[in-house]
């Protein structure tokens, strides 16, 4: 049954990654398109050189979006199906709906809710050249730790089964997550580079637009795969 899920999988990060880079190139792109023209009046403010563009920013919004997005989603809908594939049967009585849009969610905030409260995206004009691949290592080491604490969190829910109620495992999980990337948080650099006069609200706009994407993308995924990973079950007890 896994490669019938997988290539599900697949076509459900597709979909739910086309949504989201629509839902980007609608709310989050503006806001893209403000914060580089005010670059590029503060470089002109200060007499400096405009760059040379390798990429057209039309071809950046649309087929570069759309290309970089459908990229992103049919390997994360590769890996989310075999992840619930491992999962099913393993989580309670929850249904293949109800599990894949669990694991959407927990897909969400190990992945996009969290490392975003810590690291915020930015757009362009914010943060320096010289530390970009601090703030990429960064970002990255958290998203993986990120991972390993929410790994390590369900390992704990499942070996207090049978000790403990279902909420007060839930709630030790969830502390569980919550210490281990509150640690994360304290060890990793802080890093606040947002340059003197760059409109507040633009920068608020853009990290709420870049929340909506993910969320967007995680939600669609996980619903049509729960769907079509019911059906499919479904057939085969038939």
């Amino acid at each position: 049954m896994t490669p019938s899920l997988l290539w599900r999988g697949m076509l459900a990060g597709l979909v739910g990654a086309f949504v989201a880079a629509t839902i980007a190139l609608i709310f989050a792109e503006p806001s893209i398109d403000a914060a580089i023209a005010f670059e590029s009046a503060r470089a002109a403010h200060h007499m400096a050189g405009e760059d040379v563009e390798l990429v057209s920013r039309a071809t950046q919004k649309t087929y570069g979006l759309y290309t970089a997005m459908l990229v992103y989603g049919a390997g994360v809908g590769g890996v989310f199906a075999i992840l619930f594939a491992g999962m099913q049967g393993r989580v309670g009585r929850a249904g293949p709906r109800p599990l894949a849009l669990l694991l959407g969610l927990a897909g969400f905030v190990a992945i996009g809710l969290v490392p975003a409260l810590v690291y915020p995206p930015n757009p362009p004009a914010v943060g320096l050249h010289e530390t970009v691949r601090l703030r990429t290592a960064a970002c990255f080491a958290l998203i993986a730790w990120s991972l390993l604490a929410a790994g390590l969190s369900l390992f704990l829910w499942q070996r207090l089964a049978g000790r403990l109620p279902a909420t007060d495992r839930l709630l030790a999980a969830g502390a569980l997550y919550a210490l281990l990337v509150a640690l994360a948080a304290w060890l990793l650099p802080q890093i606040d580079e947002v340059p003197a006069g760059f409109p507040a609200s633009l920068l608020w706009r853009f990290r709420l637009a870049a929340l909506a994407v993910q969320g967007v993308f995680w939600l669609a995924m996980a619903d049509l795969f729960g769907r079509s990973a019911e059906r499919l079950m479904q057939g085969r007890a038939a």
